[in-house]
């Protein structure tokens, strides 16, 4: 790859210093017979796949709407059934509360808000239990200024572990509610058992809209937060495939004269470019879920964000080719007949090996990347290099030649990344426990 590299700049540098003098000769592409593309039933195929996918996400959503309704209903039983609501009073509407603020899409999603208002409760009110026991040994303007001076103190202190990057993408929730809670019982000025009472009480409550919670969101028709991003990531290696065969395909497609520049969907490829903050927040999510299905508590999802942040340096070089075909800076039909096969060739086996990957990771069986694909990507890397040099660039005119080879350089980049992203999968496969083929 190092030699390829310093081939395209060697090219590169002598266009540069030729450019001024050379003069750009363009064939006619009237020289070649025009054709007319084939009908393409992808875009059937995909539009079924859409309609298929948006029906079953308006089914999911309806789920968890009935099922947010059923939890409403039970926790609403508090108040409804005098035995239960001379039990618990009106400490009912926490409960109420909870179901309401901690209850969301994903299970796993619901678990860490659960735990965390918990917790975040718990701990809040302990050290508002301790400062105000402190406080009172100081007298009225002592315990106001031991009061104020905590309140400072910790709160200051919490917020900052806030920003904190990996606090707050995990526990920003619960640190909030630990604030909220501290505040609350260290100003209210109640005594230390009256706040221990109340605390009890509250946190009963909390435990039973919790406890509604869990039981609705795990046992009615659960949606897992593991299971979501599993199959957004697999899916994510078609919608590479698909971009990269679509470049060549508009790439080297001849075009008269009265057509504009041909022009790429990449609403997928831009997708998954920005896929990172939620492939984050399912795996944190995954994380808090037990034991299901293929999936273990001690299951690797770290690798599954490596292998979302590989794709999206993969998608942005995608971005880039779709830059290069826009570009007024393009080779003559000619050459681009001449270079025709060989890159569509590259594009259709980078395409079966994007494919093959992803269904490595549907079916959760081993992809032998140092086996079979590394050295099917490492032909790949020769055949470009080969292209590079090869005589069909040379006595062709400056900017056409830097047009190509920019072009070259970028589909060169993109079998690197693939490359990579087999090893990954590859590793992916060991750690999980993934069934040999």
């Amino acid at each position: 790859m190092l030699q390829y590299r310093q081939v395209i700049v060697e090219q590169l540098g002598m266009l540069h210093y030729n450019f001024m003098s050379t003069t750009i000769d363009i064939s006619n592409e009237k020289d070649f017979p025009n054709y007319k593309k084939p009908k393409k039933l992808s875009c059937v195929l995909s539009l079924s796949s859409l309609m298929k996918t948006q029906c079953k996400q308006h089914m999911q959503k309806v789920i968890h709407s009935i099922k947010v309704g059923i939890a409403l209903v039970l926790v609403s039983l508090l108040y409804l059934l005098d035995p239960l609501f001379e039990q618990v009073g009106e400490n009912a509407m926490w409960a109420i509360m909870t179901v309401v603020v901690v209850f969301e899409f994903f299970a796993g999603a619901t678990l860490s808000k659960g735990l965390l208002r918990g917790l975040g409760t718990i701990l809040g009110g302990g050290l508002g239990c301790l400062a105000g026991i402190l406080s009172d040994d100081f007298g009225k303007i002592g315990n106001a200024l031991v009061v104020g001076a905590s309140v400072f103190i910790i709160g200051a202190a919490a917020t900052y572990c806030r920003m904190i990057p990996s606090i707050k993408r995990k526990y920003d929730y619960g640190v909030m509610i630990f604030i909220l809670t501290f505040n609350l019982v260290a100003v209210s000025g109640l005594r230390a058992d009256k706040i221990m009472e109340l605390a009890r009480e509250r946190l009963s409550t909390i435990g039973m809209g919790f406890g509604i919670c869990v039981f609705t969101s795990l046992l009615i028709f659960p949606m897992w937060a593991s299971d979501e991003l599993h199959r957004l990531t697999s899916s994510k290696f078609d919608k590479l495939a698909c971009c990269i065969e679509d470049c060549m395909k508009v790439y080297f497609s001849l075009v008269s004269e009265k057509e504009n520049t041909p022009r790429i969907n990449v609403t997928d490829c831009k997708s998954v470019l920005h896929s990172k903050s939620s492939d984050e927040s399912l795996a944190n999510f995954a994380r808090w879920e037990p034991w299901h299905g293929r999936f273990g508590l001690s299951y690797p999802w770290d690798k599954y964000i490596q292998i979302g942040e590989l794709m999206s340096e993969m998608a942005s070089t995608i971005l880039s080719m779709k830059k290069c075909l826009e570009s007024p800076l393009q080779p003559s039909t000619l050459l681009q007949h001449a270079f025709n096969e060989p890159c569509k060739s590259v594009g259709l086996s980078l395409g079966l090996t994007m494919r093959e990957l992803g269904k490595s990771i549907t079916n959760m069986k081993r992809c032998q990347a140092k086996v079979i694909t590394v050295p099917k990507l490492q032909s790949i890397k020769l055949e470009l290099t080969s292209l590079s040099t090869s005589s069909k660039l040379k006595g062709i005119a400056n900017v056409e030649s830097l047009a190509i080879a920019n072009f070259l350089f970028l589909l060169a980049e993109i079998v690197d990344k693939v490359e990579v992203l087999a090893k990954e999968v590859e590793a992916l496969g060991e750690v999980a426990g993934f069934q040999s083929k």
